[in-house]
């Protein structure tokens, strides 16, 4: 039997990954296309969280507690999400367009900061001429805030959009593909970066990020192309007053399950991100692993995520529960930090590499879960999916800047307290620090699994993806 073109076509759309998040309002060439919001999205991540980390304190020798408050002024910018995603549900403009403009407004905030960077850091670093000596302290912090905030009002109302465009069945795989996006941004971004950055000077670093900054007007302008249609609004109706977002924010809270959803969202970020600085000395000192195997670390944990995404999009579209699913995310993290903790008394590299890819599998169905969720709240009322998914944004934004600085210090402190001999002969080890923070971090998804409980109620017809046949689930748990 020779096959047609046409059923070639269809069947390679069908086995294409997340070709099922397809609908045919919106389909997989558009949905690609506006997920390259998430690529540059991940790429400033990239720029911020690592790479201009190292170059500021390793080549430019900016000290260390500089270095951390600079990176902590984007995490600042995180609880105005609500607030950016709210705006957007309620734009009023001539031609009907909502969201693009607010994508826009934050292409060019994270544009602009990125293109001041450079010369902001080289300012900071102590090469500088002319004008008063807190210039570089000024330029550095205002370069930080306008990419942060770029980031968060592109994430933010860029998700928001692909909601609107997805129908119900499809969000959640849809949610899942601009994961997966997100992460693919930010490992390509960090091999090309760091291949480009190989031979460092100060002419290198302002190409690299001002080139960093084009690439995300060029990828966020293909992305947005003709992804809202123009409904033109009359003078009257733009006239008329939008609710105000108090309003929409007691209707939001009010809805019974958002407040305890975003608890949920900040003690599950708390418990799997106090790891983040963690996981790579961890191994290097206490297993004492070369740093190219520390390396690999990050793979693993990727790996480990897009596994996570892929079986989240698959176990949504069959129709599993998101709180279960998210609970099974906790109860793999759970298994993940046991299996690291466990790793150092052993002297397994193995085990420790597991426990980092059960990470990335337990945060990536817990991330799906919440996030989709909020997607699901607001179904009527002031709040719309942008004051939703800001919300979410927030809270998962503000614990995870939170649970960086925590895990770190925790370390430090008790490492220091171990190490002088202050917790008796047995815990005079440099493990100690580090297996501490695990702990705590087990204890906080224990408690997230508490708080999330009361979510997933059987006899609740209206809860998200509800199909009360799902084998396992919180409400069998004594919570």
């Amino acid at each position: 039997m020779i096959l047609s073109s046409k059923n070639l076509a269809r069947l390679g759309l069908r086995y294409l990954p997340f070709a099922d998040a397809v609908s045919e309002d919106f389909p997989l060439r558009q949905l690609l296309r506006l997920s390259l919001f998430q690529v540059s999205v991940g790429m400033a991540t990239v720029m911020l969280l690592g790479t201009l980390n190292r170059v500021m304190i390793v080549e430019l020798s900016i000290p260390a507690m500089m270095v951390a408050m600079m990176i902590a002024l984007p995490v600042m910018t995180a609880p105005f999400r609500a607030l950016m995603g709210f705006k957007s549900d309620n734009y009023r403009s001539a031609i009907g367009w909502k969201r693009i403009p607010y994508m826009w407004f934050g292409t060019l905030w994270q544009m602009g900061g990125l293109a001041v960077m450079p010369f902001a850091l080289i300012v900071l670093s102590g090469d500088q001429t002319l004008g008063p000596t807190w210039a570089g302290e000024a330029l550095a912090a205002a370069a930080f805030l306008m990419t942060g905030l770029g980031i968060h009002m592109t994430q933010t109302v860029g998700l928001a959009l692909a909601s609107d465009r997805a129908t119900d069945e499809t969000r959640p795989r849809v949610v899942a593909l601009l994961y997966v996006m997100f992460l693919l941004g930010m490992g390509v971004s960090a091999i090309v970066i760091g291949w480009l950055l190989r031979d460092f000077d100060q002419i290198t670093l302002i190409r690299v990020v001002q080139g960093a900054a084009v690439m995300t007007v060029v990828l966020n302008l293909v992305a947005l192309w003709k992804q809202e249609p123009m409904n033109p609004m009359s003078k009257e109706e733009r006239s008329t007053r939008p609710p105000s977002f108090g309003d929409a924010w007691h209707d939001f809270a009010s809805g019974g399950q958002a407040g305890r959803l975003l608890a949920v969202v900040a003690l599950g970020t708390l418990g799997f991100n106090m790891q983040d600085v963690l996981l790579e000395p961890y191994g290097g000192e206490v297993l004492g692993l070369s740093v190219s195997s520390t390396t690999m670390l990050t793979g693993t944990w990727a790996a480990g995520a897009l596994a996570g995404f892929g079986l989240a999009a698959r176990w949504l579209a069959q129709g599993m529960n998101l709180y279960r699913m998210g609970a099974l995310g906790i109860l793999s993290g759970i298994v993940a930090f046991s299996t690291v903790i466990f790793a150092g008394p052993m002297g397994s590299a193995v085990l420790f590499f597991l426990g980092a890819g059960l990470i990335g599998f337990g945060g990536g169905l817990f991330a799906v879960a919440t996030l989709t969720a909020a997607m699901s709240l607001p179904a009527e009322g002031k709040a719309g999916r942008g004051l939703a998914l800001g919300a979410w944004g927030a809270a998962q934004a503000t614990a995870a800047g939170l649970a960086v600085a925590i895990g770190g210090t925790l370390r430090d402190v008790l490492n220091h307290f171990a190490l002088s001999g202050a917790f008796g002969k047995g815990l005079e080890t440099p493990a100690t620090g580090y297996a501490a923070v695990y702990h705590i971090e087990i204890v906080l998804l224990f408690v997230t699994l508490m708080v999330l409980g009361p979510l997933v109620r059987p006899q609740d017809r209206n809860y998200p993806n509800g199909d009360s046949s799902a084998k396992i689930g919180l409400a069998d748990f004594p919570t």
